[in-house]
């Protein structure tokens, strides 16, 4: 099964094996049952962050945020539309910076809100600021072939 993709759940983590013509099939975990994809982001924290990041085989978008930042609350219907459309050939996913200080400084997120597009483990890309959905939408499809 050449086309098998490794997705990792939301809700309990575990990494699934999916082929890849399956996924537009609301595919759910195989472990705790969830869907594996949602149509809103996942809200990552420590426990997580690794796994969701090295573990997906689809490129992971993840918006560097905190609940005191005026732009991140204006940002976050956007992001959360571009979630609806970009889903499943791409995860999106939150990470509170002030809930998980240790991430934002392990990538040096200076400014929020930050969007980081990981692609295997790594990052691709980078903008900071706020945007509206479908500009968030044309930035991750600029980004990946």
């Amino acid at each position: 099964m050449s086309d098998a993709l490794h997705l990792v759940c939301p809700a309990c983590h575990a990494v699934n094996r999916l082929p890849a013509s399956r996924l537009d099939q609301q595919p759910r975990c195989g472990q705790c049952r969830a869907p594996l994809f949602s149509g809103q982001p996942v809200e990552l924290t420590q426990a997580g962050f690794a796994r969701q990041i090295g573990r997906n085989d689809i490129p992971v978008l993840v918006d560097f945020w905190a609940p005191w930042c005026g732009p991140c609350k204006v940002m976050a219907p956007h992001f959360a539309e571009a979630t609806r459309r970009l889903e499943p050939q791409v995860r999106l996913a939150k990470l509170d910076t002030e809930a998980e200080p240790d991430i934002g400084g392990e990538f040096r997120i200076r400014s929020i809100p930050t969007l980081v597009l990981f692609r295997s483990g790594r990052e691709i890309a980078r903008q900071s600021g706020a945007l509206g959905a479908e500009d968030i939408v044309r930035w991750v499809r600029q980004h990946l072939p």
